[in-house]
């Protein structure tokens, strides 16, 4: 796989869709910005490559322009002095360097659109670290907004719960008096009925005292004292 199809995705990327797709940014964020620099380096040293061999090709090409301009020259100069055989042969030397220019040329295109991908790719790169490098602290700072929001919502349901279950205990409060109050009707209703005859005899009885000074006195009686 070559270098330019490697890196080929990076033309195409879109950093803010990157970002949007990560599970937790703020993890994720140095991580990603990581990998992005180590492509970056490797990027920055195969463009390089890719640029050197534009140059070292156009200079083959600038170089056998050279040597075309030359013979052409030379052949002129034999024909004017009168040496058409020397200027045949200057013309068949220019004719070979025009055929290895044409291939030269060649070369060289592909090799300078080589060197512009190459060269977006560096650039594109490049402005995408600095993006992420720029919105990184902003990213952190929201997603840790985010999660003390979500830690209030998590209590705020808590305190739901809470206020819900003491209103459960207040209903169970109220049926463990309803349910007292009940048992205590049911108890007042079982007594037996009060005999007011009864409580009178208590009333009119006689005296413990009294009856026991009575039989000391007949005992004394019998007895002759």
């Amino acid at each position: 796989m070559s270098i330019l199809d490697r890196f080929g995705d990076i033309i195409k990327a879109n950093i803010n869709a990157v970002i949007d797709k990560m599970e937790d940014p703020s993890k994720m964020i140095d991580q990603y910005l990581r990998d992005m620099m180590e492509d970056l380096a490797e990027v920055k040293q195969s463009t390089a490559g890719v640029m050197a061999e534009e140059t070292r090709t156009k200079r083959l090409v600038d170089e056998n322009q050279a040597q075309v301009e030359k013979y052409a020259d030379l052949s002129k100069k034999a024909l004017l002095a009168g040496n058409e055989g020397d200027a045949k042969v200057f013309i068949a030397k220019k004719q070979e360097y025009e055929n290895i220019g044409a291939a030269l040329m060649t070369a060289y295109a592909q090799a300078h659109e080589n060197a512009v991908k190459m060269r977006q790719m560096h650039d594109k790169l490049t402005k995408d670290i600095e993006t992420l490098k720029a919105r990184r602290e902003m990213i952190k700072a929201k997603v840790a907004v985010a999660k003390t929001q979500q830690t209030i919502n998590e209590a705020t349901a808590s305190v739901g719960k809470t206020e819900g279950a003491m209103s459960a205990f207040g209903r169970m409060e109220e049926k463990a008096d309803r349910m007292l109050d009940e048992a205590n009707a049911v108890a007042e209703l079982s007594e037996q009925p009060k005999d007011e005859a009864a409580s009178l005899e208590e009333k009119y009885a006689p005296e413990g005292s009294v009856a026991v000074d009575e039989e000391l006195a007949q005992l004394k009686a019998k007895l002759g004292l």
